[in-house]
């Protein structure tokens, strides 16, 4: 029903650990020793920050994007609120750009839920397909396992240790510390460096545990951040009961494998 779509959001649940790829940059070894105005050492702040992620055994990710080039693309994420753990396990949303509609992701073990909303199915399918796709699936979950590739790809979101290997990527020497300030009602202390004329900041808690936040990154045609909120928390998976689901292979042309 929406092969090719539906391996291009696969990929783009990946788009997490490959923003994060993109705010680290070689060489934090060479942090500025200036101070911040909590009398914090940057190098210090940086080093901890990114110990407490790799550490984590669950987190809250918030993925944002109002670059232009994905607010109105129907196949690139806006936004994403997932929470996950270290078993793989995760449940959140994702919305795509372009009025491309939002979808629900559930996983628990090897098992997959996706509940894609109306609007989805309207933007995927043209015409009266999509109307009816969206009437005949909707609140109704796609259920399958990760032996499925089109699931297993988009359960790729659920991969912590993943994302947690991509924030182990040091940044430049360039980074300069700026003043603590609050952040959403966190007060944080900015850890900023430029590369490739964009900007990218790394808002670390001020106070103890030094924690990455938010990893923001603006410039030309680009303007995104990750939040990283419920560091250590119970990820709590409610599975879909067997009347709110349908299996990924009664749904006509989607990839079995």
């Amino acid at each position: 029903m929406f092969p090719t779509r539906g391996f291009t959001i696969a990929t783009c649940t990946a788009t997490a650990a490959a923003t994060m790829g993109l705010l680290f940059s070689p060489g934090m070894g060479g942090v500025s020793s200036a101070r911040t105005g909590g009398n914090q050492d940057p190098q210090r702040l940086a080093a901890q920050a990114q110990e407490g992620l790799r550490k984590a055994t669950s987190v809250r990710l918030g993925y944002v994007d109002r670059s232009p080039t994905a607010s109105s693309n129907k196949r690139l994420p806006t936004a994403m609120n997932i929470a996950l753990d270290r078993r793989g396990n995760c449940a959140g949303t994702m919305t795509l750009g372009g009025h491309g509609g939002s979808v629900e992701i559930i996983k628990r073990g090897t098992e997959v839920w996706l509940k894609p909303d109306q609007t989805f199915w309207k933007a995927e399918l043209p015409g009266e397909r999509g109307v009816a796709a969206s009437r005949e699936y909707e609140n109704r979950y796609i259920h399958g396992s990760t032996s499925n590739a089109l699931l297993s790809g988009i359960a790729s979101t659920c991969d912590l240790e993943s994302l947690q290997r991509s924030a182990m990527v040091k940044a430049p020497n360039t980074l300069k510390a700026g003043l603590a300030r609050t952040l959403d009602g966190t007060r944080v202390v900015p850890l900023s460096f430029q590369v490739n004329g964009l900007t990218s900041t790394l808002y670390v808690t001020a106070g103890k545990p030094h924690r990455l936040f938010r990893a923001a990154q603006t410039g030309p045609g680009t303007d995104l951040s990750l939040t990283f909120t419920d560091y250590n928390k119970l990820v709590l998976v409610r599975t879909p009961l067997a009347s709110e689901s349908v299996d990924i292979s009664q749904v006509p042309n989607l990839p079995a494998s």
